[in-house]
């Protein structure tokens, strides 16, 4: 798999990663998610390609205390090939360069199988509770 950056073309392609991979939700458009990080930090957007094809992303940012990772996805044909091993290595090697010293990730409680994943990099999970408040609503029309 070859890591490079997200570019325009490639919207399509993972908009549908990211709903084959179950990680859209009808709070967050992914169209505006992306257009969101395409103002902000857009060098720290991936994608991970085989012959061509999208089948890795991952959205990538640092505040200047804390470095995140949201999106992370490989689409489900290539997961326990080391692809998202791969990526996450390319990211915490971008993010340490850039003087990240430590790297916060959420997943949803739920989710044992992506919770085992960052287990096995070495992720361990930090007595905090994570906070949110919508500020601009996303939510699509419901009929």
């Amino acid at each position: 798999m070859d890591i490079r950056n997200f570019t325009e073309s490639d919207r399509g392609n993972v908009v549908a990663l990211w709903s084959q991979c179950d990680l859209t939700r009808p709070w967050n458009d992914p169209n505006k998610d992306i257009d969101r990080k395409m103002l902000f930090q857009p060098e720290l957007f991936f994608i991970g390609t085989v012959e061509s094809n999208v089948v890795a992303s991952a959205m990538a940012g640092y505040d200047g205390h804390r470095g995140s990772v949201f999106y992370l996805a490989v689409h489900p044909k290539f997961q326990g090939l080391g692809y998202g091993q791969k990526l996450m290595g390319h990211i915490e090697s971008v993010l340490t360069d850039i003087g990240c010293c430590k790297l916060n990730i959420v997943v949803r409680s739920t989710n044992e199988a992506v919770l085992g994943f960052y287990n096995n990099l070495a992720y361990t999970t930090d007595d905090v509770v994570s906070l949110g408040k919508r500020l601009i609503p996303d939510a699509q029309a419901v009929d």
